[in-house]
């Protein structure tokens, strides 16, 4: 394996740290105070789009007339530092591995860097992939994915996936990907390893060698 792909939110740091509590508020204030939905319309909308189309940003792009960019821009602008601290473990074993590292996320490129910044782990991946890689499309669906690929120039048999969703190692395993899952809960049979935490992925990798 060649390529490790890693999600961003809630698998380079612990879901514990509940940033994407944050996003979540300042989603829910751009559809009231940006879009014009009323307050209480929002959590059903929120539950349809997520269901509909894999994120909120989706529903709002096809039936608010919302601009992504400017959406994207507002409901990440957060205080990252309040709630992650450098990570040295993870640096440390991001370091180790001799493979291509890069991040592939549902959010934007600015929330990303102030993410890999906050962990201190920034320079350790050769890219970042956000929403944009396939017009706003988002994981779990194929497309960003085959997007992802071929910016690589790597085929699916060469990569593995850690991500904290099911549904997106999913898509990934059935795309050939090797697939990594990061945090609590059940491991479905498409799930090759499953590990606490993203600092444990050097362990995890053993797999592979040993499938070799």
């Amino acid at each position: 394996m060649d390529v490790l792909i890693f999600d961003l939110d809630n698998t380079l740091y612990p879901a514990e740290k509940q940033l994407f509590n944050l996003i979540d508020v300042r989603i829910n204030r751009y559809m009231i105070e940006i879009a014009g939905i009323p307050a209480p319309e929002v959590d059903a909308l929120r539950r349809k789009y997520w269901s509909l189309y894999g994120v909120t940003l989706q529903g709002l792009i096809r039936h608010h007339e919302v601009d992504p960019e400017d959406y994207l821009l507002y409901v990440h602008d957060i205080d990252v530092t309040s709630r992650l601290t450098p990570d040295l473990v993870l640096r440390e074993t991001l370091a180790r591995l001799p493979q291509r590292k890069a991040v592939f996320t549902n959010g934007s490129i600015c929330h990303a860097d102030r993410v890999l910044s906050a962990l201190g782990i920034q320079d350790m991946f050769e890219k970042v992939y956000d929403i944009r890689i396939a017009a706003y499309q988002p994981k779990p669906y194929p497309e960003p994915y085959h997007a992802v690929l071929a910016e690589l120039g790597s085929t699916p048999e060469r990569c593995i996936m850690i991500e904290d969703s099911r549904d997106n190692l999913h898509t990934a395993k059935k795309l050939g990907m090797g697939t990594v899952l990061v945090g609590d809960g059940h491991t479905p049979d498409f799930v090759d390893v499953h590990l606490d935490n993203a600092s444990q992925i050097h362990t995890g990798l053993s797999f592979w060698e040993k499938a070799s």
